[in-house]
């Protein structure tokens, strides 16, 4: 969210909480990307501020959903109307505060997995339709193949994504894999360490799937403790997560801190992987 809109979020935030009698006091931006999170004190909220366009009733009726499957997740605010809430041009949802008992990198991988398959069983107790992951590719192809979405991307690097993002999605889908409602990005920043133990937040990115397309955005440790996990078609997802971020990353209207350094980044360890994967596939010669 740009700069200037960020004091009317704010302001939003703060008059949706009031109208339940949840005081404000206090509101400190946490978090900003394509909305913001606001914690609001002393009522304890996590307020999520977007423009209208923006998606949150999808977010919202997911959580509803998995309110009663005892799945690892941070709730709605249960003294507010679960729902998507209109003020002053943006889009507000009203969550649960969890205070944070340790950093994101120190989740010990064994609970992180078992958080992540508790997941996905409360996911498989609901109905819920949501976009496929293949969605998400045809999404990022639309970045990478229209040089005036992306005119920083060098011609090498455009032909390299578009192979990988056509190719690894079609050999992840030939493997004929249980495809489920999955999380869609359940990386360490989307996990909290709370009190109640580790809980997932941010269920807008939520898709269908192979299971180790959620694996895939886990620190790989983390792996070896999820029951049944595949190997190959692992290695397989993490490619594609990759390619996934790179894209994005070279959209014009890509707003993350250091986008371009990160998408270099990632773009070296998505090279190395598909050597590796090549280098598998020949037998090692």
């Amino acid at each position: 969210m740009k700069d200037t809109e960020i004091p009317r979020a704010v302001a939003a935030a703060v008059d949706t909480a009031a109208e339940y009698g949840l005081g404000a006091d206090d509101a400190a931006v946490l978090h900003n990307s394509n909305r913001i999170a606001v914690r609001l004190r002393p009522s304890g909220v996590l307020a999520r501020v977007a423009p209208l366009a923006h998606r949150l009733d999808f977010e919202v009726e997911i959580a509803r959903r998995l309110a009663g499957t005892g799945s690892p997740v941070a709730g709605l605010d249960p003294r507010a109307e679960p729902r998507v809430h209109v003020r002053d041009g943006f889009a507000v949802t009203l969550w649960t505060y969890y205070e944070p008992t340790a950093a994101p990198e120190n989740h010990p991988p064994a609970a992180y997995a078992d958080a992540l398959a508790r997941l996905h069983a409360g996911l498989r107790r609901i109905n819920f339709a949501a976009p496929h992951f293949t969605d998400r590719v045809a999404d990022a192809l639309r970045v990478v193949e229209d040089p005036a979405v992306s005119p920083d991307l060098g011609a090498a690097e455009r032909a390299l994504l578009t192979d990988t993002l056509h190719g690894i999605s079609r050999a992840i889908l030939d493997r004929g894999t249980r495809q489920q409602l999955l999380h869609g990005e359940p990386h360490p920043g989307n996990l909290l360490a709370t009190a109640d133990g580790p809980l997932f937040i941010d269920l807008e990115t939520a898709c269908r799937g192979p299971v180790e397309f959620d694996l895939a955005h886990a620190p790989e440790d983390v792996a070896a403790h999820y029951p049944g996990a595949d190997s190959g078609l692992l290695a397989d997802c993490r490619i594609l997560s990759l390619a996934l971020m790179v894209s994005w990353r070279w959209d014009r209207d890509d707003q993350l801190l250091d986008g371009r350094g990160k998408g270099r980044e990632w773009l070296a360890q998505m090279q190395a992987d598909l050597d590796r994967r090549e280098h598998a596939a020949g037998g090692g010669h």
